[in-house]
């Protein structure tokens, strides 16, 4: 069966380059208006019950408060991460002595410094990155919540995008947690190479990985900067934590999760600012960078750029292994876009589950539709494009059979 590209415009389709008047930057007008806009992510949807007691949370400790948070937000405890370079908005409480921890499922992250506020960064459908804060309470105090507008002021510059996205910063810390140097400028995704990552992260699990960063303090040395690997756990108590692990595979998903999520937010911010300015009738211009975006969004779906794992591969915690596949969406056939391979790369099928996510069922539906011709023609065994000869047409098969199965959605005849 044929297929054509989707009717943004009538008639020949020009390669002209972006107009000028693109404006998707300007993401607190319209026709975003981030800071007005009724919001729709989770987080929003459970403040209430949180904030009135509804949601009944442990208060015998700092740790039991987190635990039991995590476990009415629906993320697995086993998805915890250390950080401890002062890359955040509450960097005063975070030193290698007391790192801060990230949680996160497909649409939610949780940020925990003991001593600190709890972070939070729910993932709105069409507006992206929404920022809380709250005091964890004490006896019977009521818990409340405030909207966080100084975290927007990091999470919409060139990392993300200039949306409102994730952040994931790569820094040679000193003894203190400041950083010396900086790595993967304006960069997120599983693209950058392990030699850019883990930069004032703990990091836990056998990995194999040459040149990484993780455990790492620094300090001058002259005109050099001489490194000091830290043992997780060694200056700081793993017991003020959930887990006792901050591993290798939960990093590598958040990575690759996150720049999944910024590539979609970005596609739907300039889709939405082109149909705004032309008024649902694309001009060629606009048109022509829609389409760029819904190639680059397939690209990055499909692995296209994944840095390979080191050889031998990963095992990756157990806990988190188990927990992660408990969200899958599985097709008839038993499939599912959540197995990991992890020998040579982070998962069984190239295709990124994030394809379920809010942020992507929040995309325009032109845009989105635009998107699914895309990844119709790069699945194609019929006529293989050469941008995905890395793959296999079996691999391409299974996965638009599992994509078939668990998405509603995609267009008549796909």
């Amino acid at each position: 069966m044929s297929f054509r590209l989707l009717s943004f415009l009538p008639g020949i389709l020009l390669a002209v380059s972006v107009c000028a008047e693109t404006t998707y930057k300007d993401f607190d007008e319209p026709p975003h208006n981030y800071h007005t806009a009724p919001l729709k992510d989770r987080f929003t949807k459970l403040r209430a019950d949180l904030e009135s007691g509804r949601i009944p949370l442990d208060r015998t400790s700092e740790k039991a408060f987190v635990i039991s948070l995590l476990k009415a937000l629906d993320i697995p405890a086993s998805s915890q991460m250390l950080v401890f370079s002062t890359t955040s908005l509450q960097l005063r409480f975070i030193t290698p002595r007391n790192p801060r921890a990230i949680f996160f499922n497909d649409g939610l992250y949780v940020g925990y410094i003991p001593g600190a506020k709890i972070e939070i960064l729910s993932m709105d459908p069409e507006l992206g990155a929404i920022f809380y804060m709250f005091d964890i309470p004490s006896g019977s105090r009521p818990i409340t919540v405030e909207r966080s507008e100084r975290c927007v002021n990091c999470h919409t510059r060139e990392d993300t995008g200039f949306v409102p996205g994730l952040v994931i910063k790569s820094v040679i810390p000193g003894p203190t947690g400041g950083s010396l140097k900086t790595f993967r400028k304006e960069r997120t995704g599983h693209d950058i190479p392990f030699s850019e990552r883990f930069g004032g992260w703990y990091v836990t699990g056998d990995r194999g990985i040459a040149g990484e960063w993780g455990n790492i303090i620094g300090h001058y040395s002259g005109d050099d900067i001489a490194k000091t690997v830290v043992k997780p756990g060694e200056l700081f108590d793993f017991s003020k934590y959930p887990v006792a692990t901050t591993d290798i595979l939960p990093q590598l998903v958040h990575e690759h999760q996150a720049g999944a999520a910024n590539r979609i937010l970005q596609a739907s911010y300039r889709a939405r600012t082109a149909f705004y300015h032309d008024k649902d009738r694309l001009t060629p211009a606009h048109y022509a960078e829609l389409d760029e975006q819904a190639r680059n969004v397939v690209r990055y779906l499909l692995f296209a750029d994944e840095v390979p794992l080191p050889t031998g591969g990963i095992e990756g915690d157990a806990a988190f292994r188990t927990d992660f596949v408990k969200a899958a969406r599985v097709a008839p056939s038993g499939a599912s876009l959540r197995e990991f391979d992890l020998h040579t790369r982070l998962f069984k099928y190239r295709c990124s589950y994030m394809i379920y996510s809010p942020e992507f069922q929040g995309l325009p539906p032109r845009m989105k539709q635009q998107i699914y011709i895309r990844l119709r023609e790069a699945l194609s065994v019929e006529k293989p494009a050469k941008d995905y000869a890395y793959m296999p047409a079996a691999e391409k098969q299974a996965i638009r059979a599992i994509l078939k199965g668990t998405l509603p959605d995609l267009p008549a005849g796909w």
